[in-house]
């Protein structure tokens, strides 16, 4: 396993970060759930994702489940706050009540004294971003939260909240969270120079789009069974790359990946992790063995002719913009 710095800050996390969004306490049984947790940690990988929106808090007992018993010093733990817990107004976006409410929440569930990196999971426009920072540092300062970071900001917010907490002489944002793949590639215009400008890493999410760019999806074909397509909570992400057009580049990308003698999605996975300001991405496995074949795509090299072909493969079909419509 390889271990990063999160931007310029002192953390380091591993090169892959297993998230479980949309899998633990929805897409898979506790025990496999707790078995992938282990498979992770047998491969090296220390830093897991979560937030206390997954599962209605179930993906963080679950993960507070399989890393019990581990040293803690040994694993880095991110979750997140800003999606509704509840009913009461309250009970949701980054006020200081919910804030403060969220993290003795997520803290319980999770079995652990203090979180690694707590992100603000969306930007909360109806609240000042004083106040939402104040609270953060506040958890700091309390020594409940080491770090803290955002995700889906914009260039403009990310850049705000660093100029306003260096104002008040709180704790910056140390990490950025954004979708990130050879399909999405909307950060590339703005948030991503303004991270590395700023010293915020990136921990992206979907690097492989859902499953899309494993190449088990295949133009003209029946999704197969069991898969991110056919889930309730997942499906409604993949759709928008479930056309033909984008499932014929990725077979081409596959075949770029079979000349070297990788699969598409280590092929995939290795151009993320080789992009500028990426600390660590995101897998999403289902089971251990998914862990094991993502991996090993940290040992795929990548010289500039590979990226030239992988280029040429999703040429017409990566988005660089955020679709103004639905796609």
């Amino acid at each position: 396993m390889e271990y990063r710095r999160l931007g310029r800050c002192g953390l380091s996390v591993s090169a892959l970060t297993l998230g479980n969004w949309a899998t633990h306490g929805v897409q898979v049984d506790d025990a496999r759930a707790i078995a992938t947790v282990h498979a992770a940690l047998d491969e090296g990988i220390t830093s897991f994702d979560t937030s206390d929106s997954y599962a209605s808090g179930r993906a963080e007992e679950l993960l507070g489940l399989a890393l019990k018993g581990q040293p803690r010093h040994g694993v880095e733990i991110l979750t997140k706050v800003f999606w509704p817990t509840g009913p009461g107004p309250n009970e949701r976006g980054l006020s200081r009540k919910h804030i403060v409410h969220a993290v003795e929440d997520s803290l319980r569930r999770l079995g652990v004294d203090y979180i690694d990196l707590y992100q603000a999971h969306r930007f909360d426009d109806s609240v000042p971003l004083e106040e939402t920072l104040r609270a953060f540092d506040d958890l700091v300062r309390q020594g409940k939260v080491l770090y803290v970071g955002v995700s889906e900001w914009s260039a403009t917010s990310i850049r705000s909240a660093v100029h306003i907490a260096d104002e008040m002489g709180v704790d910056r944002i140390v990490a950025n969270q954004p979708q990130y793949s050879l399909l999405w590639r909307v950060i590339e215009p703005e948030i991503q120079p303004t991270c590395e400008e700023l010293g915020i890493g990136q921990i992206v999410w979907s690097p492989l789009a859902q499953g899309v760019l494993t190449g088990k999806y295949r133009p003209g074909a029946p999704v197969p069974a069991n898969s991110r397509a056919t889930d309730a909570e997942g499906a409604g992400y993949i759709s928008r790359w479930m056309r033909d057009e984008v499932l014929s580049a990725v077979q081409a990308l596959g075949e770029v990946a079979a000349v070297r003698g990788v699969t598409t999605a280590q092929l995939a996975l290795a151009w993320v992790l080789g992009r500028p300001t990426v600390s660590s991405a995101i897998i999403g496995a289902s089971g251990p063995e998914q862990v094991r074949e993502n991996v090993t795509a940290l040992s795929v090299n990548l010289d500039q002719a590979a990226i030239d072909l992988i280029e040429s493969a999703m040429a017409g079909v990566a988005l660089f913009e955020r679709p103004t419509v639905p796609m």
